[in-house]
């Protein structure tokens, strides 16, 4: 059984989305789009930090990871980009470092694009459920730097923040909060461009909302429940707007989606869904034995959803 033990984040101070326009190449059309019925007001950034670094203060603050560093058997990063760095360097293996984890295997996870990190948990999960220690967890981390102009948005949909988060993952089904069900679905034929061109934009459009609701339909009906046994939706923060749609084709009250960080913190890859775990936990949105729903669409294109059990 695959179980979140704890989570952790680190959002770097919020920037104005109008200070990025002209690296956008945005007009002032588009710009007021975004803010207005996008949800997109500012984005986490801090352009001074390396991608080590903001992994680093997210991990250093998941208090349940110290003293019980020998328990982690694998550290797992999960990402939206290939490694901008080359071969042999990377920005995990200086993170296991400084926090005592050289010992456990390491690796990264990109195939799923933005919904890597929930790929990850459940690879985590699977290691860990094969690991002949039951007290072996697993470290997954998640959250990118914004390094080129390419990576700075995704074109007429949201704008790229910088938060991380620590995700500490557990075998033990009362270790914490308890996986119910998993499912992603990759289309394939998204994946021929890094930036889709028009004519696959409008098609990817026309498929985000009834892949997303595929996906969360295959990981409820896995975790033996339905739309009105969840208590909320914690989802990839791309905009506002998307999830209007979203909740109109499930019926799902808007109210029930955790949209409080669209406009602080923008889109943070793979880490969206964990920095709205540790939120919403943090504001008493989840109550012992309340079920959740994590969602993520990673371009390429996967759709992916992850029923727990606070």
């Amino acid at each position: 059984m695959t179980s979140i033990v704890a989570v952790s984040s680190c959002l770097p101070d919020t920037i104005p989305i109008s200070r990025f326009q002209k690296e956008l190449q945005l007009t002032d059309v588009q710009l007021r789009r975004y803010e207005r019925f996008y949800g997109l007001s500012e984005v986490c950034r801090d352009p001074q930090a390396t991608e080590p670094e903001l992994l680093l203060r997210a991990a250093t603050k998941l208090v349940e990871l110290r003293g019980q560093e020998q328990r982690v058997k694998y550290v797992l990063q999960a990402r939206t980009m290939p490694s901008p760095l080359p071969y042999p360097l990377t920005s995990l293996r200086p993170v296991q470092a400084e926090l005592g984890l050289e010992h456990a295997a390491g690796f990264v996870v990109s195939h799923h694009a933005c919904a890597s990190g929930l790929l990850a948990v459940d690879i985590a999960g699977t290691l860990l459920a094969a690991d002949p220690d039951p007290d072996a967890l697993a470290l997954v981390l998640a959250g990118e730097k914004v390094c080129t102009v390419q990576t700075q948005s995704i074109p007429d949909v949201t704008v790229m923040g910088e938060g991380t988060v620590a995700v500490l993952v557990s075998a033990d089904p009362a270790g914490g909060d308890r996986m119910l069900g998993y499912a992603a679905r990759t289309h394939t034929r998204f994946g021929d461009e890094f930036i889709m061109g028009a004519e696959a934009a409008k098609e990817f459009q026309d498929l985000y909302s009834p892949g997303l609701c595929e996906v969360i339909g295959a990981a409820l009906e896995e975790a033996g429940c339905g739309l009105d046994d969840l208590a909320l939706v914690l989802p990839h923060n791309v905009n506002r707007l998307s999830w209007i749609g979203v909740c109109k084709t499930l019926g799902l009250p808007l109210d029930r989606v955790f949209l409080d960080l669209v406009p602080e913190t923008g889109h943070c890859f793979c880490a969206d869904p964990f920095i709205n775990l540790q939120r919403a936990g943090e504001l008493g949105r989840l109550r012992p034995g309340d079920r959740y729903l994590m969602t993520s669409v990673g371009l390429g294109a996967t759709f992916a959803a992850m029923v727990f059990e606070h």
